[in-house]
């Protein structure tokens, strides 16, 4: 087994600078996920360790060794790639012996590997049939499975649930994740899916155009995003952000206002911060789950930190309700309890849990708090 490294490392399409400086270290054993949206730089990132992409400058390691000039079959690597790469006219069984089989790895070995990760993967069955009579989640299984023979030290998985709809995918990624517990290897998985970030990572790496935005343990990420970026990306549905509020102090209280559309009772623990970026731009951001109907709930639960707004759809998911509005001319989702009688036109007030809010610098995007 082993830990990846990335020490300053960049990397250049003809003069155009994709990936900035990257300083990352994946421990030995650890699930690390890449995410980010398109064009980004995290599959240029898992291909620069694959081998598949040169590095123009910086290193990156794998275990002691600066792999920069090694080949991509010496690196000890196995990848599964979005599309399966999967040989058509080969045999499951064949398929995952392939790689064996060019290394010159004993017949009776082969044989045992093989059968080793089918069980894992439940593919003892489909052995003697071809990709084209599998499903669409039985042939990223067996893609999978030819990456579990080699027995790596790292696993590189480069948005494997892509091509599946949305069931495969839960089913998959929770397999995913106990193959990981299973074999104990080292994984770098590539998504732009935050979902399945949150889900599987031990610790998840976003990036934005070309950069580093948080590393961090998914929940870290999720409760205190370092800038705005962020806050929008993880989480779904996204955090609402409300534009050009202001920290209003009087006496010992200390509020948010949000213009005509309400106001936030700032909670000791944020007192201070806010106070500095008084007279500063700022964004206020709220979690969708942090918002309450104000009408379920007693006169002792309900604050002075509340917000309305008209109601122009409602989605009722069985156990939750998910309430859209237009706030200073953008959308906004609340996220609450489906005993609410909210419907569409309504003016609704919500609760605000001032325990969870997010304050923002305009100009520079970082957090605050």
């Amino acid at each position: 087994m082993a830990r990846v490294q990335f020490d300053h490392v960049y990397k250049s399409f003809n003069k155009v600078e994709v990936v900035h400086d990257i300083n990352m270290d994946v421990a030995d054993k650890e699930f690390l996920v890449l995410v980010g949206p398109s064009g980004c730089g995290k599959s240029t990132c898992l291909r620069m360790i694959a081998g598949l992409e040169d590095v123009t400058s910086g290193e990156i390691w794998i275990g002691d060794k600066v792999v920069n000039n090694v080949d991509p079959k010496d690196r000890d690597i196995a990848m599964v790639f979005q599309n399966y790469a999967l040989y058509p006219h080969m045999t499951v069984y064949d398929n995952m012996a392939f790689g064996l089989k060019l290394r010159h790895i004993p017949s009776q070995d082969i044989k045992k590997r093989v059968e080793d990760a089918a069980d894992i993967l439940g593919l003892e069955k489909l052995l003697k049939r071809r990709p084209k009579e599998l499903s669409g989640g039985q042939r990223q299984r067996v893609a999978l499975g030819r990456a579990l023979v080699r027995s790596a030290q790292v696993f590189l998985l480069d948005e494997p649930l892509s091509n599946l709809d949305a069931k495969l995918r839960v089913q998959t990624r929770a397999e995913i994740s106990k193959i990981h517990q299973r074999v104990q290897t080292t994984f770098v998985y590539v998504t732009h899916d935050q979902t399945e970030a949150m889900t599987m990572g031990t610790r998840i790496a976003v990036l934005n155009g070309g950069l580093i935005q948080q590393i961090g343990a998914p929940q870290e990420l999720y409760d205190h995003p370092t800038n705005l970026f962020v806050a929008g990306f993880i989480g779904s549905p996204a955090m609402n952000f409300f534009d050009d509020v202001k920290v209003v102090t009087d006496g010992d209280s200390t509020k948010i206002i949000m213009g005509d559309t309400g106001q936030v009772e700032v909670p000791p623990l944020y007192v201070h911060s806010a106070r500095d970026a008084a007279g500063k731009k700022l964004i206020l951001g709220i979690r969708p789950e942090h918002l309450a109907d104000m009408s379920l709930l007693s006169e002792a639960e309900r604050a002075s930190s509340s917000m309305s707004a008209p109601i122009e759809v409602v989605e009722h998911l069985g156990s939750e309700l998910l309430v859209y509005m237009t706030v200073q001319g953008k959308q906004m989702v609340a996220r609450i309890d489906p005993r609410s009688k909210a419907s569409i036109g309504q003016t609704i007030n919500l609760h605000i849990d001032t325990e969870h809010i997010h304050l923002f610098d305009t100009d520079t995007g970082l957090a605050l708090f």
